[in-house]
């Protein structure tokens, strides 16, 4: 995964099944476990700007509580028909925490702090 900045997740991490807002690198984002397995997503609904966050998980799918579109947690795709996406974050866990993986930019990648 080239190109990428890890930034560490600082919120606590539930055991068992979640759905929770985080802030990571001041991105607002979605950070679920469902069936074992933890995901890092855009908070925003593209089509009518509803908090995933505040949905919920079924078959493999994030679903947007205004107006239940589902999207793929794997490679984060609308429902048939739907014609959209979200944003699926890479993480990986270090010893330390779990970390999310963003793309830089060009600009960003010559001129880092």
């Amino acid at each position: 995964m080239a190109n990428l900045r890890w930034y560490k997740i600082e919120e606590e991490i539930p055991v068992g099944d979640f759905i929770r807002q985080v802030v990571v690198a001041g991105k607002k984002l979605c950070l679920l476990r469902t069936e074992g397995k933890i995901y890092l997503i855009q908070n925003t609904c593209p089509h009518a700007g509803g908090i995933l966050s505040g949905g919920w998980c079924s078959s493999g799918s994030i679903i947007c509580p205004i107006h239940r579109y589902a999207y793929n947690l794997e490679n984060g795709r609308g429902a048939e028909g739907q014609g959209d996406y979200i944003d699926v974050y890479p993480l990986r866990l270090e010893d330390d925490g779990l970390y999310a993986g963003f793309h830089q930019s060009l600009f960003s990648r010559f001129f880092r702090k």
